[in-house]
């Protein structure tokens, strides 16, 4: 049972067995993985995650969702990377990283973010790091493992035992940086395992809760996604990241940042994952946050993990 620092309920990371709390590998070699030793023995399904929404779309306009860089992100500590890709405007051969439409915000080719990523593995040797990225387009599966293959970054990428993995079977972060398999990539629409087996369809894994939340109070934790879905067998995403209405129009509400991402407090990151520990027992497995360098996302990442 962890306490979720700030409050006083108990999250309770995972109920099913004492192997899923914690399960030690006779393989591990990493002193510390995602820079804490305390994660080398626990699986990957026990660890919650905060993560970048819109990691891509970095800037001060409206549309934008962060402030600094990938490179920048992960250097910070983030470990849990969201994006949006659309087919190109001008090459509908290239997936493009775009906000809603390429002509609203096009941060580039899925390639080059790709290959930022995998440069930064190749320099932090004991970091596994997490990609979700949604399928606007509905591109078909083997292009985006074209696309991983060509960036050279589909080499780090995990590929699971099984299909769907159990929530109880998931390697521990030390096993997976042992092997060298330490990318696991999950796609919200078009995933097929049959064609490209290291790319997971996110649904059959975990739930959501709604995004477009303007209520910066954050009162709900039912499940959005997918429909008629049960929280049992699944880990759970939180979309911790708060909108503003403008004229009928959603965009992110960049001044309640150092709110909405304060570790404790009211509509904090630690209040919400305390709501939804609440309803289903254990802490969420990934928070989604906007505007990563404000707030005190990392300090609340360590409480629901009890570090």
């Amino acid at each position: 049972m962890l306490a979720v620092s700030g409050t006083d309920t108990l999250v309770q990371r995972a109920s099913q067995s004492s192997a899923y709390m914690s399960s030690p590998s006779m393989s591990t070699r990493a002193a510390t993985c995602n820079g804490h030793s305390e994660y080398c023995t626990r699986s990957y399904s026990n660890i919650t995650f905060i993560g970048s929404h819109d990691s891509a779309f970095v800037g001060p306009l409206p549309q934008q969702n962060q402030n600094i860089d990938i490179e920048a992100q992960l250097d910070m500590g983030i470990r849990y990377l969201q994006v949006q890709t659309h087919r190109s405007v001008i090459d509908e051969n290239v997936i493009e990283l775009c906000h809603t439409s390429c002509l609203l915000e096009d941060a580039g080719p899925l390639k080059e973010y790709l290959e930022t990523i995998k440069n930064w593995l190749d320099a932090n040797p004991n970091e596994v790091v997490t990609l979700l990225l949604t399928n606007g387009d509905s591109v078909p599966i083997t292009e985006f493992g074209d696309t991983f293959s060509s960036s050279g970054i589909s080499n780090y990428a995990y590929v699971p035992s099984e299909n769907p993995l159990s929530i109880t079977d998931w390697p521990t972060l030390g096993d997976m940086i042992s092997s060298g398999k330490r990318l696991v990539v999950f796609l919200d629409y078009g995933a097929d395992t049959t064609k490209v087996n290291f790319i997971q369809d996110e649904f059959a894994y975990y739930f959501e809760t709604a995004y477009g939340v303007t209520d910066a109070s954050f009162p709900n934790c039912s499940i959005d996604r997918p429909s008629g879905a049960a929280a049992t067998g699944r880990m759970g995403i939180v979309n911790h990241f708060l909108d503003v209405d403008v004229l009928g129009i959603k965009i992110p509400a960049r001044h309640e940042a150092d709110n909405t991402n304060a570790a404790t407090g009211p509509g904090s990151i630690g209040a919400q994952a305390a709501l939804c520990a609440g309803l289903y027992g254990y802490a969420p497995n990934v928070v989604l946050a906007d505007f990563v360098d404000k707030g005190d996302v990392i300090t609340a990442q360590k409480n629901l993990n009890g570090l």
